[in-house]
């Protein structure tokens, strides 16, 4: 399926076993289990629970599904298995990599960039990446009641150079379709906002997330929609991860990915031109690809400015423009994520 088909798949086939929430009741939080599930040797198990004690394991099972069983170098086990790496403290790694705290000057709002502002909807994701720049981010002091969204809906309404809402978090798509229905529908009241988007790695780790009630809702939504999925290796992409995005392609809805450059596990030319083509052919276009934010405990994840450059270089030359992920850092106090070239 190119990018510029429609697709044809029923709006509401998606094939699961469990629904979304009963995905998210059983995560595998104990390493120990993780490793028994994967076959992997016991004698990882004491530093995988160390690292687990400073950023618990999250893993959904059907994510892990999609694993290599007895494959220590499997790319989707390497982005979630608590490594005795973590605990090292290399100098320059910190725990608020982006200084997000002084844009986090009101509960729910990070409002980093001039003419949007991002919401951190839910406290929580299905799927802890150990690579995650927000792994020491205050989520419960950012969980926030309707009333107190309803303050934050006031700011925005206050603000007219605000014409994009980012729903992040956590993971916005683990709150539920009551509330993210409601959420949506008062921020449609906001007459200068002109586009709402999802950042979103859930329909990637469970794709029965975006089920029958969910495109309903959606389905409503008056607004230009815009979900950015994060999707780091092709092994990611399955049959129902590709159900999902025709589902939302079928909405109307935009479809894009961002990557985060891994060492040992996408840092590689073949592995990005196969995901880049992979995306396409379901859907997706290309968005982003990160140098990884240099948050504590991911100093083993991270690749050199050069290294990144030169990888982006042969992508130029492997792959159509349309395909090529722009290369981007973010840096504190800087008003957009900066280009690398």
């Amino acid at each position: 399926m190119s990018a510029e088909k429609t697709p044809t798949i029923d709006l509401l086939s998606l094939p699961s076993t469990l629904s979304w929430q009963e995905e998210m009741q059983q995560l595998i939080t104990d390493p120990a289990e993780l490793l028994r599930c994967l076959e992997l040797p016991d004698s990882l198990r004491p530093q995988a629970q160390q690292a687990a004690a400073l950023f618990p394991l999250r893993v959904p099972r059907s994510f892990v599904n999609k694993m290599r069983p007895g494959d220590l170098s499997d790319p989707l086990l390497q982005q979630v298995l608590p490594l005795g790496k973590e605990l090292e403290m290399p100098v320059g790694f910190v725990e608020d990599p982006l200084q997000e705290a002084s844009a986090n000057q009101r509960k729910g709002i990070i409002h980093k960039y001039q003419g949007r502002v991002l919401l951190t909807v839910a406290p929580s994701c299905a799927i802890n990446c150990r690579y995650c720049f927000r792994r020491h981010f205050p989520y419960q002091e950012n969980n926030l009641s309707r009333n107190e969204w309803l303050g934050v809906f006031d700011v925005i309404r206050a603000d007219t150079t605000i014409h994009e809402v980012i729903f992040s978090g956590g993971d916005p798509l683990v709150s539920s379709d009551k509330q993210l229905a409601w959420m949506v529908g008062e921020i449609e009241k906001i007459p200068h906002i002109r586009r709402i988007r999802f950042h979103t790695r859930l329909p990637v780790v469970i794709a029965q997330r975006i089920d029958e009630s969910f495109i309903a809702w959606l389905a409503k939504v008056k607004l230009p929609l815009v979900f950015v999925l994060h999707i780091n290796h092709a092994a990611e992409i399955d049959h129902a991860l590709e159900s999902a995005i025709a589902k939302l392609r079928l909405l109307g809805v935009q479809v894009l990915n961002q990557t985060v450059l891994l060492r040992g596990i996408n840092d590689s030319i073949d592995v990005q031109v196969d995901l880049c083509e992979k995306l396409f052919a379901s859907g997706v276009l290309p968005y982003y690809i990160h140098l990884l934010d240099k948050v504590t405990g991911a100093a083993h994840f991270d690749c050199s400015r050069n290294e990144a450059l030169g990888l982006h270089q042969q992508m130029q030359l492997s792959l159509p423009g349309y395909l090529v992920p722009k290369l981007v850092c973010e840096e504190p106090s800087k008003g957009s994520k900066t280009w690398i070239v």
